[in-house]
């Protein structure tokens, strides 16, 4: 995963000399950080972004909830470009506000060349005082909008490491899944990865 100006004149250029190197999967922006919500709606961006199927690239999509409707008009417009949303899309799990969230990545989730990764979620809670159930709804709601085949853990070390150490959060996703199929869990925990980033095993 690297990054790229996607609104550079060199674009094209830029990404055919860095998918040279096999371990470069994809390309990510940091979205959230945007002054404008509507960033990656801007022509220039898309025009970037179309780039990226040509060299069989994966785009993250890193954002907070209210991006989530933005996101939605992007991907519609991208319809085999590989995405993923990181951590979750950010919900608001310290407030435990759910529902604007939910309604909003059930929309999202319909495009099916979009997948999410289960990540993120420690940060988004009480550093200090979370607990296994305070992520559940929000794990739940994504198991059922996504499915096994279109999520995938991400640890999202170090930066976990203000609110969890690296087994604590492995534990809140796999406590989550152990009442699915070992090939549910197996696509989940690896196998999903594999297939999005056409990782060498």
């Amino acid at each position: 995963m690297g990054w790229v100006n996607l609104k550079s004149s060199s674009v094209e250029q830029d990404l055919e000399k860095f998918a040279a190197y096999k371990k470069f999967k994809g390309v990510r922006h940091l979205l959230q950080d945007e002054d404008d919500d509507r960033y990656m709606l801007q022509p220039d961006f898309k025009q970037g972004l179309r780039q990226l199927e040509k060299y069989g690239l994966t785009y993250d999509i890193l954002i907070y909830p209210r991006h989530i409707k933005y996101a939605c008009a992007l991907v519609s417009e991208f319809p085999q470009q590989k995405f993923i949303i990181d951590h979750m899309a950010k919900p608001l799990i310290k407030e435990g506000k759910i529902e604007a969230w939910k309604k909003d990545m059930q929309e999202l989730a319909k495009a099916d060349n979009v997948f999410c990764k289960l990540s993120g979620m420690v940060t988004e809670a009480n550093w200090n005082s979370w607990k296994q159930e305070d992520f559940v709804p929000y794990m739940e709601t994504l198991l059922g909008i996504f499915g096994p085949n279109r999520l995938l853990f991400g640890s999202d070390w170090p930066v976990c490491t203000v609110a969890a150490k690296y087994e604590q959060v492995l534990g809140i996703a796999t406590n989550f899944i152990n009442s699915l199929s070992q090939t549910e869990q197996a696509h989940i925990m690896g196998q999903n990865a594999i297939d999005f980033y056409n990782l060498e095993v």
